[in-house]
């Protein structure tokens, strides 16, 4: 397993823990997570990762109309597309910085 695979592990984890319990900065957590996935993302992957990070956020509330579990599994989603935004976020640095690097 390599450090990218573990960090994705344990950002699902965390996701899904902060959904049921009250964890300090989680979401900080999630975006550190995010960036240093973010920063090992190979080109060919960008425009799904950039588009899995606004489905996720814009949609994930979409899930409280269930009853019962709705609110949770729009939690997980919510703090997933968190993790997913850090590593969009890098991208998006990244390709900055390789634009007006000389």
């Amino acid at each position: 397993m390599n450090v990218q695979k573990i960090v994705g592990l344990v950002a699902v984890l965390l996701a899904i823990v902060a959904a049921f319990a009250t964890i300090p900065y989680a979401a900080a957590i999630l975006l550190i997570l995010g960036l240093v996935v973010g920063f090992s993302i190979i080109p060919d992957h960008h425009v799904r990762v950039l588009v899995t990070a606004l489905v996720l956020t814009g949609l994930s509330h979409s899930f409280d109309a269930i009853p019962q579990v709705g609110s949770y599994l729009a939690t997980i989603l919510s703090n997933f597309g968190v993790f997913v935004t850090g590593g969009a976020f890098m991208i998006i640095l990244r390709n900055v910085y390789a634009r007006f690097k000389p």
